[in-house]
């Protein structure tokens, strides 16, 4: 099996055996799982319509606050995460790997149920030198730091910055709120 098939497939089980925590977030769930019956592409960037991503609240180990990057190319403070590479064992490694290289903490734990589902449209490079907008379907994890773990900026990052849960960034866009809160509803902090 050739690595973007294994990873259609893992993706494909991953959000069949998901129990999606709200309706609009199985109406999500569902949706995927048609794009990716429609695209066997899905899981590249090479689909012009969109792919799915992967991305990961990193939390500290102490429970105290979120890891967020602030994008160049958004401009806001986000999760760590992107695309999927044909390295990628999974969908759950593709998050593993954008965390870790946008994050610089090697040590994680990362929980491979997803924690929520957002989709949104992206700037892109269209494949041609010019730029695009597309659908982003992103299975978005939780990530715990491991002990006395250091984040460092990477070149893909303006800053990289911890926040407490209670104090995130004021322009914060609300799919970052909405996967704050679901990281803390699951523990439930």
């Amino acid at each position: 099996m050739t690595a973007p098939d294994r990873l259609h497939r893992d993706a494909v089980d991953l959000l069949t055996d998901w129990r999606a925590p709200s309706p609009d977030q199985d109406t999500l769930r569902q949706a995927y799982l048609t794009f990716l019956q429609a695209h066997s592409d899905a899981m590249t960037r090479h689909n012009r319509v969109g792919h799915i991503t992967g991305s990961a609240l990193v939390v500290d180990v102490e429970r105290q606050g979120v890891l967020l990057t602030l994008h160049p190319l958004v401009g806001r403070w986000l999760q760590l995460g992107g695309h999927v590479e044909a390295t990628d064992e999974s969908l759950v490694d593709a998050a593993r790997r954008e965390s870790v290289e946008e994050g610089g903490i090697a040590s994680i734990d990362i929980d491979p149920a997803p924690l929520r589902l957002d989709r949104h449209r992206v700037r892109c490079r269209d494949g041609h030198g010019g730029e695009t907008t597309l659908d982003h379907l992103d299975v978005q994890f939780l990530v715990i730091a491991a002990p006395g773990s250091i984040e460092r900026r990477s070149s893909e990052s303006i800053d990289l910055r911890w926040w407490p849960w209670s104090a995130l960034p004021e322009d914060t866009d609300a799919s970052v709120r909405d996967l704050v809160e679901a990281a803390r509803r699951r523990l439930a902090v």
